[in-house]
């Protein structure tokens, strides 16, 4: 005889699997409106909501002005479109301030992905500078520029993000000693730990940091409070953080107690 009174267990793993639902669908779309996730899934306004928060505090998820995105993970990357679509004023931004930090440097890295070729098109086309770069978009780019040599660093080509790893890339690089190095993440832990999906990217990025005179990490405000599976270095390896000024100030001022100089800009 049933009496009508629900099932915890049942209830607890129907939650489970929509929320696993809706991370699935993240990772095919992109990002939704929150606004229509109660109908999707037909549940109410408040359970998205929690569904929201979980998510959210557990790394899974990032939540920006009534949207909602997949968080970069072990095994998800978003694409090289949804990189270069999102956030990009804040990255205006982070690629501006960035360039400032030039100085006197002749020689300069930047790594594979969206911001650092941002970083890359924000630096001055009137003086003469050797870039070494592990991303083919940003060696195709700057290439154009008279009066920069551009060093591209040979490998293996991940299709996602067009950038160069392997044995190859890390043997080159370790024979360089750069003036100064744009680095980015996937994410940036609560403890300092820069992170990254592929083993084979991190040895790339961690190759970089070892060799680079001045290290300058570049990422918005999306990266920071979760790990990505790969260690590669940490902040008190940096010189400076640059970042968008939505960062949480509280986030900042514990980096900044690593030892590197934390912008918001």
């Amino acid at each position: 005889m049933t009496t009508g009174t629900p099932d915890p267990l049942s209830a607890r793993a129907d939650t489970r699997a929509r929320r696993e639902a809706l991370i699935r669908e993240l990772r095919e779309r992109g990002e939704m409106e929150v606004s229509e996730l109660p109908e999707r899934f037909g549940v109410s306004v408040e359970t998205i909501r929690r569904d929201l928060r979980q998510l959210e505090s557990s790394g899974r998820i990032i939540r920006t002005y009534g949207r909602v995105a997949a968080a970069e993970s072990a095994t998800y990357e978003t694409s090289r479109a949804f990189r270069s679509s999102h956030h990009t004023e804040e990255k205006d931004r982070i690629a501006r301030a960035a360039a400032a930090c030039l100085g006197h440097a002749e020689t300069v890295f930047l790594d594979e992905g969206n911001q650092p070729l941002l970083v890359g098109r924000s630096l001055p086309v009137d003086r003469p500078l050797t870039v070494v770069t592990t991303s083919l978009p940003t060696a195709l780019e700057l290439a154009e520029r008279p009066r920069y040599t551009v060093i591209t660093v040979g490998g293996r080509i991940r299709p996602t993000t067009l950038g160069a790893v392997g044995h190859w890339a890390t043997t080159m690089l370790e024979r360089m000693e750069p003036d100064l190095a744009f680095i980015g993440a996937n994410g940036v832990t609560d403890a300092g730990w820069l992170t990254t999906p592929d083993p084979a990217v991190a040895a790339v990025k961690e190759a970089a940091l070892a060799v680079a005179r001045r290290a300058v990490f570049v990422g918005n405000h999306t990266k920071f409070g979760h790990s990505t599976f790969v260690r590669f270095g940490h902040v008190r390896a940096l010189e400076r953080i640059i970042t968008g000024r939505e960062l949480r100030r509280a986030t900042a001022r514990r980096l900044g107690s690593f030892g590197p100089q934390v912008d918001r800009v």
